[in-house]
Parts: C-alpha cells; sequence; structure tokens
C-alpha cells in the first residue's frame, strides 16, 4: 500500500514536497513514481525513480523544477516540487508497477496507486 501526502496551495514559484510512504511493501525494491491528472486531462506520469541505486526520469515540463528521491530508512519517496507553475495543479498520485525499472512506468502498467493529494498552483 502506498501513502501519499504533503499537497496544498502555493502561489507560482512557491515549493511543495509531495511524500510518499510504503506500507507493507519496501519501495527500494521497486521503481516508485508519480503521476498527476488535472481537470480534464489524462493522468501523465511525472517522474519515476527505479530500484536500489536507480535512474531517476522525468517529463520534460518538470525537467530542473522538480526533483525525485527516496529514503529507505523512512521507506519514503519524495517529489520536491520548485519554482511551481499553474499547468503544475492537478491531483498527485504515487504509483509502482512492482518492477525494478522505470521503463514501463505508464498507467497500464500500474499495480499499486496511492490516494491522491491535490496541489494548486495560483496566485
Amino acid at each position: 500500500q502506498l501513502v501519499a501526502s504533503g499537497g496544498g496551495s502555493v502561489q507560482p514559484g512557491g515549493s511543495l514536497r509531495l511524500s510518499c510512504v510504503g506500507s507493507g511493501l519496501t519501495l527500494d525494491y521497486y521503481a516508485i513514481g508519480w503521476f498527476r491528472q488535472a481537470p480534464g486531462k489524462e493522468r501523465e506520469a511525472v517522474s519515476c525513480i527505479g530500484a536500489g541505486q536507480g535512474r531517476t526520469t522525468y517529463i520534460d515540463s518538470v525537467k530542473d523544477r522538480f526533483i525525485i528521491s527516496k529514503d529507505k530508512t523512512s521507506n519514503t519517496v519524495f517529489l520536491h516540487m520548485n519554482t511551481l507553475i499553474p499547468e503544475d495543479t492537478g491531483v498527485y498520485y504515487c504509483a509502482t508497477t512492482l518492477a525494478a525499472r522505470c521503463i514501463y512506468f505508464n498507467p497500464t502498467e500500474i499495480r499499486s496507486w496511492g490516494q491522491g493529494t491535490q496541489v494548486t498552483v495560483s496566485s
């Protein structure tokens, strides 16, 4: 089970940190990442981190602004979101394919979803 938290409302240029905690699931064994869904749009994969010293992936629109990381001690994956823009608004979901690599990190391959957390960027 994945438990997500950390969403909120911020002004453009602000920052938020999302957390995804594994319950009964050791996150370091799997590719873990974040999707987001804006109103009226399809769910898109934002970022993923592979198992172990896994590689990280990002969609182009968040590169250089978002950083995904993990803490093995707390069994948590974080998404550090900086320089937020209104287009980042949406519900963010953490998820896993239960595979080690991020190569298949798309909605049809997800085996476990966390609950969504709302991120709103508005002035």
